[in-house]
């Protein structure tokens, strides 16, 4: 018996879709809500021909994700920057196999 097929093809996908539905489910938006900013996204992505359905679609996720908290005053775009850089930085300074962490 093999293991079942993974439901998301990497852990960031499945990383960004659990943070959307936690910010979700503690009520800091509606899935409502959630839908129609996302679906703004896509409509973008996809004018813009860049949405092929891979990383793309979740890439487009993480930018309705950030635009949402934007929006309701979860995190400023400043904070949202900062956090990317330092993910980056950490990223980039962690050995290959090693979780990635920021320090603080």
């Amino acid at each position: 018996m093999s293991a079942p097929a993974p439901v998301f093809a990497a852990p960031w996908h499945a990383e960004a879709f659990a943070i959307s539905v936690s910010l979700e489910v503690g009520g800091a938006f509606t899935w409502s809500e959630w839908t129609k900013v996302f679906g703004a996204v896509l409509a973008e992505h996809g004018k813009a021909g860049d949405l092929d359905g891979g990383d793309d679609y979740f890439y487009a996720w993480v930018v309705a994700l950030e635009r949402i908290c934007t929006a309701k005053g979860i995190a400023g775009a400043g904070d949202l920057e900062a956090l990317r850089r330092d993910w980056e930085r950490a990223y980039l300074s962690t050995p290959h196999g090693a979780p990635v962490r920021i320090d603080g």
